[in-house]
């Protein structure tokens, strides 16, 4: 195992779940920013608005949250927010791929 330290639990059907905020973490992103958009530097998993951020600085902040994760871990994170456009509904994960 290339990362033996990863905390992780399994649930239903032995599938598991892994911490995103350390795997956040350990990518070294707290406090990285992008327009108005930050990831908080005290817990991983928070995105705040230090500056003005307009919803695509969000995007493109949780874009490149994804890209440098997935890169690193070969695990891609998938949102659990839900992304509303103009006309309802999208797909959080077409969103920021």
């Amino acid at each position: 195992m290339q990362f033996p330290k990863i905390p992780h639990y399994i649930y239903l059907n032995n599938l598991i779940k892994i911490s995103a905020g350390w795997l956040i973490e350990k990518c070294n992103l707290k406090g990285f920013s992008i327009g108005g958009a930050s990831i908080y530097n005290k817990q991983a998993l928070v995105i705040i608005n230090h500056n003005n951020a307009t919803s695509q600085d969000i995007i493109n902040l949780a874009k490149r949250i994804r890209n440098i994760v997935g890169n690193k871990f070969n695990i891609w994170l998938e949102p659990e927010v839900r992304f509303i456009q103009y006309d309802g509904e999208c797909c959080g994960i077409k969103v920021i791929s």
